[in-house]
């Protein structure tokens, strides 16, 4: 066991690096193009704060968070979403008082929950995500969705299908549960166990039951139960998304696990064995500030897995290509060329390029057998007789061709032919 990472956790390795990083930088890149600043916070909580924020009656409060009291008696969870945390940073900080909307965004944020390890859900997983503060309008619904769009192209995740839905406000929401639970209640005996234990408490989450949905298909929607203000601001958001070009369903079934959301709701999936796989999931929360202490504030954001962008990437062959290790590796023979060979690799770095000379002692022809295992496509080779005449020999290591040239001019050449 000392030896094997916890179960639901994985190690992210050298060789995976890149993949994180230029997820990473894309979704720096994207948002900072429509003026979303970052922001971290803590990898815990209090508990009360996903406890209200979340929803004491969602599978995440009520089965998956990993809670423990510290040394002071306190309750504190290791948060298992990313949103709450940013709504208690904005409300401490008293962002709101500051210029409307506030748009932030968070990048490989960490994520904790208990539940059964499966491919793209882990127990620690990390998430990047987007939330925004004090903007009621639907564009910027339409704004967040094609941000979200935007990030799954560069990520090269083609075909992914965007899915909208409207889930209302707590007014007509409260009509439309009493709908549902009146349509429910005959069939209650013939559903999943799951679905039997989220019938009191949270019966909408019925409607993402994957195991019961031909059960449920004449299921009342939502959509039909809209007061005038949420289809209003519905057939908004399709108007705006027209006008964009984004193409969209809308999917009565979307509704989200988390009790905070209001109005929009969205995924956007792509096929995969076994089914579709989501992507990204957001949607509103108007509420969610004003729930845990601050002021009516609107707010809406969306969360993308790391693992699950990953795994997208797999499935559709759009990997990105590992990058080159070093752009030049320098082999050296003797101690007099091996002090010099440590100066020029400090002055190539200097010059922006990935350079290094071998560090384990190895004879001539190891180190070239070294590089060659690196991918390292250009040597410098420091040798006595080189040393002597002032220059070294440049070797093209995918056609063996060798080259002299002056020492004083290799690095000034190799810098601006990359």
């Amino acid at each position: 066991m000392l030896t094997q990472a916890p179960k639901g956790t994985q190690d992210m390795l050298p060789k995976d690096a890149h993949r994180w990083q230029s997820v990473e930088a894309n979704m720096r890149r994207i948002c900072a193009l429509a003026g979303y600043r970052e922001i971290r916070t803590p990898m815990f909580e209090h508990t009360e704060l996903f406890q209200r924020g979340v929803g004491d009656a969602t599978d995440v409060v009520q089965k998956e968070m990993y809670t423990f009291c510290d040394k002071g008696n306190r309750s504190i969870t290791l948060k298992p979403e990313g949103t709450a945390g940013v709504v208690r940073a904005l409300i401490e900080s008293h962002m709101y008082a500051d210029a409307l909307p506030a748009k932030l965004y968070y990048v490989s944020c960490p994520c904790f929950r208990y539940e059964k390890p499966q491919s793209g859900r882990l127990r620690q997983f990390h998430q990047n995500g987007v939330e925004v503060f004090g903007a009621k309008d639907p564009s910027v619904d339409a704004e967040i969705i094609d941000i979200a769009r935007q990030l799954l192209d560069a990520f090269g995740i083609a075909g992914a299908r965007l899915k909208i839905n409207s889930i209302g406000c707590p007014t007509c929401r409260k009509a439309y549960l009493d709908k549902l639970r009146a349509y429910l209640e005959p069939k209650l005996g013939g559903l999943c166990k799951t679905c039997q234990e989220r019938f009191s408490r949270n019966p909408l989450r019925i409607l993402d039951c994957k195991e019961d949905a031909e059960k449920l298909a004449d299921a009342p929607s939502m959509l039909d139960n809209l007061c005038p203000e949420c289809a209003a601001h519905f057939e908004k958001l399709r108007a705006y998304l027209d006008a964009m070009g984004i193409a969209y369903a809308i999917d009565p079934r979307i509704v989200r696990g988390l009790d905070y959301y209001t109005r929009t709701v969205f995924e956007y999936v792509i096929d995969a064995p076994g089914g579709e796989l989501t992507v990204c999931g957001g949607g509103r929360y108007d509420g969610l500030v004003e729930e845990l202490g601050g002021p009516a504030t609107p707010g809406i954001g969306f969360g993308m897995g790391v693992e699950r962008v990953l795994m997208a990437q797999d499935l559709c062959g759009a990997a990105p290509k590992t990058p080159e290790m070093y752009d030049v590796f320098v082999v050296t023979m003797g101690d007099e060329a091996r002090m010099e060979g440590v100066r020029l690799v400090r002055e190539l770095r200097a010059a922006g390029l990935k350079a290094d000379l071998d560090h384990a002692a190895r004879s001539m022809k190891a180190q070239f057998k070294y590089a060659n295992k690196l991918g390292v496509r250009r040597v410098i080779v420091l040798a006595g007789d080189e040393l002597a005449k002032g220059v070294v020999k440049l070797r093209d290591m995918q056609n063996s061709e060798e080259t002299e040239v002056a020492r004083g001019e290799i690095v000034a050449r190799l810098a601006a032919r990359d």
